[in-house]
């Protein structure tokens, strides 16, 4: 027999801890609902060495100061990760890789789904892990689960890894014991927007390219070419006037000789203006408000936070979380500042008893369309499955804005570098053409 710490809800939703005796997790799970209880986390209890060492007469308290069960038994609330050792400092454990956590989302929802306990699916993929902070906060919350906290709870140590939207629809997951099911749909809202920013990211290295070509060429060309035409132009054409486009290319050349550090210096201010002015709340705002507003890029923007506002709402009601709570996830997860507002408006709007179709509308940042299909989910019943069928709406609708944005930068681009190598080659060669000329009529 096994000693199993379980933490469980009531017929009145109260949340209860304890300690069963079980030959297997299955037989705790059952003597658990035999108690009328609801199982929301349960894990066999591990002897841990340094509590052998704990003098006699003085065991575990809780957060009330009560005496834990068993000594070494379930904690309160307040204490859940009071006995988890973390190696790494803070600063060293950071964000971990998209690709990374996805794979694990999938792998571990995929093992519970198959019946595997959760506290074995975690150990599966912990010895497999590859990425050390992964591993270390997957130690963690190993331990955490072992000490009676749930899935949910030991996620919040590690925020910089697993975000509010990830602890929050675990935790739903947890409270319906549909855990398998809410980590799939982890898994498939991650693999899809890290799909759609990969599309993006894709669609712009082609023009990065061609536009760090145009910038490096044009400035060889300045920098090396045409100061040697200059000499030979002094030498041939005995102060004869040169070609006014042949002028003004000598011009710029002699500028970006002369300049070209004032010019470096400048770029740099920019750039840290620029990263200074975006860190205020103001300026913020203004750049948010910007990129939903330019002329090329306005569109893509705008389409990939509606598909990612409402793709990540219909994930979270979808999975049982609340309308309130789920909006005030997705309002700080965004992204854009002008799209958060806009969220506020509605959660306020909801907290206030009325409909979310209002509010949208009138902050003019979704189109008619999601407002519509909000509005009809709402009367249906159905707001969940509406949101998700807009997410993929939206997402088609990104693929084809990269495609046409592509499609228009790339032969743009490609005009701009040969107008400008164009008109530097034809200033060069004039001259050189007047010459050849005086060369072939010496008494013109």
């Amino acid at each position: 027999m096994a000693t199993f710490q379980y933490i469980a809800k009531d017929s009145a939703g109260n949340e209860t801890r304890g300690q069963v005796e079980a030959g297997d997790r299955a037989s705790a799970i059952a003597a658990v609902r035999a108690q009328g209880l609801l199982p929301t986390a349960i894990g066999e209890v591990k002897s841990q060495p340094q509590q052998a060492q704990q003098p006699a007469g003085k065991p575990q308290r809780g957060k009330k100061g009560a005496p834990s069960p068993a000594g070494g038994g379930a904690k309160k609330k307040g204490g859940l990760h009071s006995d988890i050792n973390i190696k790494l400092p803070s600063w060293l454990r950071g964000k971990v890789n998209t690709k990374t956590l996805t794979q694990f989302t999938r792998q571990l929802a995929t093992l519970v789904n198959a019946g595997l306990p959760l506290m074995r699916g975690i150990e599966v993929l912990k010895r497999q892990m590859k990425d050390p902070q992964m591993k270390e906060a997957l130690d963690g919350i190993s331990e955490t689960i072992s000490s009676g906290g749930t899935f949910s709870e030991a996620l919040t140590a590690y925020p910089k890894i697993f975000d509010n939207l990830y602890v929050n629809m675990v935790k739903a997951g947890e409270a319906g014991g549909v855990l398998e099911v809410v980590l799939g749909r982890l898994a498939e809202f991650a693999e899809k927007s890290e799909k759609i920013k990969n599309k993006v990211k894709g669609a712009m290295i082609y023009p990065a390219v061609v536009l760090c070509a145009a910038v490096g060429i044009t400035g060889f060309l300045m920098v090396s070419v045409v100061p040697k035409f200059k000499d030979v132009f002094n030498d041939l054409m005995a102060g004869k006037p040169l070609p006014a486009i042949t002028e003004g290319v000598m011009a710029v050349s002699q500028w970006v000789q002369e300049h070209y550090m004032v010019a470096l210096i400048a770029v740099a201010v920019v750039v840290v203006l620029k990263k200074i002015i975006g860190k205020t709340e103001k300026g913020a705002y203004l750049y948010d408000v910007l990129s939903l507003n330019m002329p090329v890029t306005g569109t893509l923007v705008q389409r990939t936070a509606v598909s990612r506002v409402t793709r990540t709402l219909g994930t979270l009601l979808s999975s049982g979380v609340p309308i309130l709570q789920s909006l005030t996830i997705v309002r700080d997860t965004t992204g854009n500042r002008v799209v958060s507002n806009a969220i506020q408006n509605v959660h306020d709007a909801v907290k206030e008893g009325e409909g979310m179709t209002e509010p949208l509308s009138q902050c003019k940042v979704f189109p008619p369309m999601v407002t519509s299909m909000v509005e009809v989910g709402e009367e249906t019943g159905a707001l969940a499955d509406m949101l998700t069928r807009v997410a993929n709406t939206y997402d088609d609708e990104v693929d084809n804005a990269v495609a046409g944005m592509t499609a228009a930068i790339e032969p743009a681009l490609i005009i701009v570098l040969a107008v400008i190598v164009g008109t530097i080659v034809v200033a060069m060669f004039m001259p050189m053409v007047q010459i050849i000329g005086n060369m072939s009529n010496p008494g013109a």
